[in-house]
């Protein structure tokens, strides 16, 4: 009997635990950076048809992530080089572009900064200096992208662009 009230007891403890309003606080691992592209000259054009550097991020959790006040950057001197806007979220399973064009009065997604083809660093930081991901590319091959494969969670890999999509499907 008194085994049934402290499981009882317990429960009621986890269902309450449960039910209480929960923020839901990014960390590392649930946002990463999936791909990347510093060499596109015909791969995928923006919404005004240039063909700029971009970088997709990924999405692992089962959450929409709010990521207003988060940054992009390509060095580690300033890792809070670009902000992103307030309003932008990323689906759960879901991928962002950025472009990494140093544009940023064109619509959408465009960081102040480009990728350099010779090879760099790509930094993804939460508002408070957290480092969420962060890759260092080598020289980059002509049309290739830099992907992670297994999408999302491998080693990044050379092959055959898939903006926008899982890269195990090429």
């Amino acid at each position: 009997m008194l085994k049934n009230i402290i499981f009882l007891f317990i429960l009621l403890i986890l269902i309450i635990l449960n039910s209480c309003k929960k923020t839901y606080e990014l960390v590392p691992g649930d946002v990463v950076i999936n791909e990347l592209m510093a060499h596109n000259s015909t791969t995928v054009a923006d919404q005004n048809g240039e063909y700029d550097d971009w970088i997709e991020l990924f999405n692992l959790s089962y959450a929409t992530i709010d990521l207003s006040g988060y940054f992009l950057a390509d060095s580690k001197k300033d890792i809070t080089k670009w902000e992103f806007p307030q309003g932008t979220s990323i689906a759960a399973n879901g991928y962002l572009i950025i472009w990494a064009d140093k544009d940023t009065t064109e619509v959408g997604l465009h960081a102040n900064f480009k990728l350099s083809s010779a090879g760099e660093k790509v930094i993804l930081t939460r508002p408070d200096d957290v480092i969420m991901d962060k890759i260092e590319y080598p020289a980059q091959a002509f049309e290739l992208s830099y992907s992670r494969r297994p999408n999302g969670t491998g080693p990044f890999k050379w092959q055959t662009p898939t903006f926008g999509k899982s890269n195990d499907s090429k």
